[in-house]
């Protein structure tokens, strides 16, 4: 039988498909975000940032699965197992809460899967050691944030406050990192409420924070939940200081609690008021754009901090992927997501609409103090006001 020999054009077609086949990449992204249930307000907006997400990462094809856990840990851990088992996930986005997010962790971990979480407590990164060494998560950490409202209490002359948040880790985690920021200070807390994200009906818990007399009242919850204290305690006549976590920052609670949010202070990521910060703040621009995006496909004034932090997970993992394809490994093994694990934690300088990323082994967040500024609810706006920091 006498050898074949292609021509020097097939030889060139040949040589280009067989390039093409080693870039056409394909990575698969899960996300596991609660569009149902009591974090509805927050998850519908993670799950809409999807639709405004690059496909592309120079030559390598992104494919995004987005399913709805309801608000449900159970859940977000059955999404979690069904896209890494039917789509071959090589990194996972989600829950928008904390305990669903812990459950995620947990099948990272087992799975060998890069977890990146849409929940603000950072208990579902630290300590870093375990499951989670799987584990990022692109919202501030409670602490930094906390660390922001003792300094707006001590500058208000805040001498004693009180507390009331969701009876799950979102509350009892923000109730811990209000004592530690508190720590060194004058300020005592004096009265302590919890309420499950389901509840209607917050008057008793309301009535003994009242009646403990405190300068402030912090209020850790997150979407539109967050209403039911505001307004009771406005209804009861409370005349002291309200303030929120950056779980509160969102239109629909806006919407929600009306006239009872006015005058209440809170930490949010710079995106929130992006057109309001200064033009050197190294988010706003982003900040600005992501905005323009989502309120033109979405509707005017939709676009809130939630929505955001898929977006900054989305730039989390695009500056990861060329990191990890550059070790050789191929989307959709194993080797490529331990390679994207040690990219997500070797971020510098990566700029977010929420702040600017700088990961390391022992901080799988990354973000500092350029990730928060204090707003103010005025005529149902969130106003940026340098003289609350």
């Amino acid at each position: 039988m006498g050898t074949f020999k292609l021509s020097k054009p097939a030889l060139l077609v040949a040589s280009l498909l067989a390039a093409g086949s080693v870039m056409a990449q394909t990575v698969n992204i899960g996300v596991s975000v609660s569009a149902t249930g009591p974090a509805a307000s927050l998850g519908i907006h993670e799950r809409n940032t999807v639709e405004l997400l690059p496909t592309k990462v120079g030559e390598v094809e992104l494919r995004y699965f987005v399913l709805d856990d309801a608000t449900d840990t159970s859940q977000a851990v059955r999404n979690m197992r069904k896209l890494i088992s039917e789509q071959n996930v090589d990194v996972m986005v989600g829950s928008t809460v904390t305990p669903g997010s812990l459950g995620m962790v947990d099948v990272g971990a087992e799975m060998k899967v890069p977890v990146i979480s849409l929940a603000g407590n950072a208990v579902v990164v630290e300590p870093q050691e375990g499951a989670k060494i799987w584990a990022f998560k692109t919202p501030q950490n409670d602490a930094l944030m906390a660390a922001a409202i003792r300094k707006n209490m001590e500058k208000s002359g805040v001498k004693t406050v009180g507390y009331i948040g969701f009876a799950d880790a979102y509350g009892t985690g923000w109730l811990a990192e209000l004592e530690r920021a508190l720590e060194g200070s004058e300020i005592k807390v004096v009265a302590k409420e919890s309420f499950a994200r389901n509840d209607t009906s917050v008057t008793g818990q309301v009535m003994k924070l009242i009646s403990a007399k405190p300068d402030a009242i912090l209020v850790g919850t997150a979407g539109t939940p967050g209403a039911l204290p505001q307004r009771e305690l406005i209804q009861r006549g409370y005349k002291g200081i309200t303030y929120h976590t950056h779980g509160s920052a969102n239109g629909d609670f806006l919407r929600v609690c009306a006239k009872a949010c006015e005058g209440v202070v809170l930490p949010v990521g710079p995106v929130v008021v992006a057109e309001q910060l200064d033009d050197s703040h190294p988010s706003k621009a982003g900040g600005v754009e992501y905005a323009k995006l989502y309120n033109a496909k979405f509707g005017e004034n939709s676009m809130n901090s939630f929505g955001a932090h898929m977006w900054d997970a989305s730039i989390l993992i695009n500056s990861a992927i060329p990191q990890a394809i550059n070790t050789g490994a191929k989307p959709g093994t194993e080797e490529f997501r331990a390679a994207l694990r040690d990219a997500l934690e070797n971020h510098q300088e990566v700029i977010g609409v929420h702040g600017v990323y700088n990961t390391s082994k022992e901080d799988h967040t990354g973000l500092d103090e350029r990730a928060r500024v204090l707003v103010k609810v005025q005529d149902g706006k969130w106003v940026y006001d340098p003289d609350l920091e």
